[in-house]
């Protein structure tokens, strides 16, 4: 079923040829298809090896859509690394886009084993918060990035949305404090972040993208860019995706069909493309 929607996504794609947005045009030419060998792809490739040598069976609590490969919540770390963890070419590509818009203020929601993480964080000028819900899955992330150097990984063990609470500040709660020193100070101690890039990585539901994506919503300035997983692998999934394509801050969106990449930037003519990777 999704070879076909593939298949048909192929046919309606395009490469950086024929993009009218310069913006667009730079980031797949610059980005999308940088051919540069960096020296950071060895790291990504030694981090993702020793996990498929780990035959550690672990339980994993899944707070998500669940997984159409495993039957079992008792797994090998090599098994969910193989079936579950991100491709080379996409973890590459998440490394690309770090490092060609500058982010430095990062978040992931959906560590798994911390291959994203591991391609998020590189190159180590950056700083990424990323939050799993699994703690057996989370042990083994923490001990990874450890074992590769990678220290630039805040790596916090919770449900989404309770981390989350935490992190963004609501809008009416927002609005009730703007003008008040005083509310600002005392209003949980919590003062406003903002991220360059977050990667939506999991619960792959339609409910519950939506819901991430709106919390997440007061956090994006004018260039940030949220990066959604799997935006083809539901019927929800699907329509998650182009209820997001329609909301109003949202002014260019790109299919990639695996990744979809969201951008807020005011100065751009609203526009939609699907663009191979």
């Amino acid at each position: 079923m999704q070879l076909k929607a593939y298949i048909k996504f192929l046919l309606k794609s395009q490469n950086q040829h024929g993009l009218h947005s310069p913006f667009v045009y730079d980031l797949v030419t610059n980005c999308f298809y940088d051919k540069m060998k960096y020296k950071e792809y060895k790291l990504l490739k030694q981090y993702r090896k020793d996990l498929l040598k780990n035959n550690t069976t672990i339980q994993v609590t899944d707070f998500g859509a669940g997984s159409k490969v495993f039957t079992s919540n008792r797994r090998t770390v090599s098994a969910i690394a193989k079936n579950v963890g991100i491709p080379k070419k996409r973890a590459r590509f998440l490394f690309r886009l770090v490092n060609y818009l500058g982010c430095k203020n990062n978040l992931e929601l959906g560590t798994s084993l911390g291959i994203g993480a591991s391609a998020l964080a590189a190159n180590k000028k950056n700083n990424l918060i990323s939050i799993e819900g699994c703690p057996q899955t989370a042990d083994v992330a923490r001990e990874q990035l450890k074992k590769f150097g990678i220290k630039n990984v805040n790596l916090i063990v919770g449900e989404f949305e309770e981390i989350l609470s935490k992190i963004v500040t609501p809008p009416e709660e927002k609005s009730k404090t703007e003008g008040s020193k005083d509310l600002q100070r005392t209003t949980n101690n919590k003062q406003q972040t903002t991220f360059d890039l977050i990667y939506f990585d999991g619960h792959h539901t339609k409910e519950a993208t939506l819901k991430y994506f709106h919390q997440l919503l007061p956090t994006a300035h004018n260039n940030s860019v949220f990066v959604l997983d799997d935006i083809h692998w539901s019927p929800g999934m699907k329509a998650a995706w182009k209820e997001i394509k329609a909301h109003p801050q949202v002014r260019v969106t790109i299919d990639t069909f695996f990744l979809g990449l969201v951008f807020f930037r005011k100065e751009q003519a609203r526009q939609h493309f699907k663009i191979r990777l």
